[in-house]
């Protein structure tokens, strides 16, 4: 039994429609069971997982099944209360794909789902969890698969989230270039902000502690790419135990405009002051409050945060070979 959770949302709107064209059709040609879960509105993908989860939760190989973009996965990770028994698939249709992209998962939504039927041995995926730290408000913890990060990528995931003209651009196939839009606007208004990183990588025996007295960004990453395609971690790795870290801090934006585009190759480290690093568990503070993002999805500012990497959490159907 599949139990797929469906965002009618993603891809601009035309999720229902490749749901009800190409992959329900496919499910039933193949005589699938399956039970179908529609979100409605922001915050119901966690709903829906949580819920799913509960009345499974004896179910030591439950499949769970994400139709939607990057941000559903991420919604429905918070939902999950016990990662490990769960079978995770993915059937890309948002705007970004990075996980898609990283896993080598098809874009064909109709060739995804026949990834997910040959029912090939899922493999082990490490997983994040960030935990804010600020003074005057609850603790919160999120989990991500994909990367989190403060400053401007999470500033850029902000504005895109609300953006008109991001469904309009992935309507015609050009979803990038409203994130590069966005990213060029963003840096022009970033304003001076300093912060203290402190990293912990247990598995290569490594401590760092950086004081950058101006940063524009740090990202932590599980995969490769986020944003819609930004190699901002080259050597990062989903199933290593560790977290890869990108800091830009002490640069001009001249310098971070002329390195941008090469950052969706990974040759942006070209620049001094754009810092490779790699942790276990890191932990961030801020001089103001910023927004920070968890895979792309934002949901308050904050001045320090927490995240360690959880090794091989939840299980992930993906091709053979990565």
């Amino acid at each position: 039994m599949y139990h797929i959770i469906i965002n009618p949302a993603s891809r601009s709107g035309r999720g229902a429609k490749i749901w009800s064209e190409q992959v329900e059709p496919a499910l039933k040609a193949a005589n699938t069971e399956y039970q179908t879960y529609f979100s409605g509105k922001a915050g119901e993908v966690r709903h829906l997982a949580e819920q799913i989860t509960a009345e499974h939760a004896e179910e030591p190989d439950l499949k769970l099944i994400i139709l939607g973009g990057d941000g559903t996965v991420n919604e429905a990770l918070q939902g999950i209360a016990d990662p490990s028994k769960v079978i995770l698939g993915y059937i890309p249709t948002g705007s970004s794909n990075d996980l898609a992209r990283d896993l080598g998962i098809p874009k064909d939504p109709k060739a995804a789902l026949h990834l997910i039927l040959k029912d090939t041995a899922p493999r082990a995926m490490d997983l994040g969890r960030l935990t804010y730290l600020d003074e005057d408000q609850p603790e919160e913890s999120r989990l991500f698969a994909v990367s989190c990060g403060i400053g401007f990528d999470a500033a850029v995931c902000a504005e895109a989230m609300h953006s008109p003209i991001k469904d309009t651009m992935n309507r015609i196939g050009l979803g990038k270039l409203t994130y590069l839009g966005i990213a060029l606007k963003q840096l022009i208004t970033a304003r001076k902000v300093s912060c203290t990183l402190t990293m912990e990588d247990t598995v290569h025996n490594r401590q760092e502690s950086l004081e950058l007295p101006r940063f524009l960004f740090v990202t932590c990453m599980s995969h490769r790419y986020e944003g819609g395609g930004f190699m901002f971690c080259p050597p990062a790795a989903d199933n290593d135990g560790v977290l890869d870290l990108c800091s830009v801090g002490n640069i001009s934006k001249g310098l971070v405009l002329l390195a941008l585009p090469t950052a969706f190759f990974g040759k942006h480290y070209f620049v001094k002051g754009i810092n490779a690093h790699t942790a276990t568990r890191m932990s961030i503070t801020t001089s103001s409050p910023l927004w920070v993002h968890t895979d792309g999805e934002v949901t308050r500012k904050s001045c320090g945060f927490r995240v360690e990497c959880l090794p091989g959490a939840i299980r992930m159907i993906t091709p053979e070979v990565k």
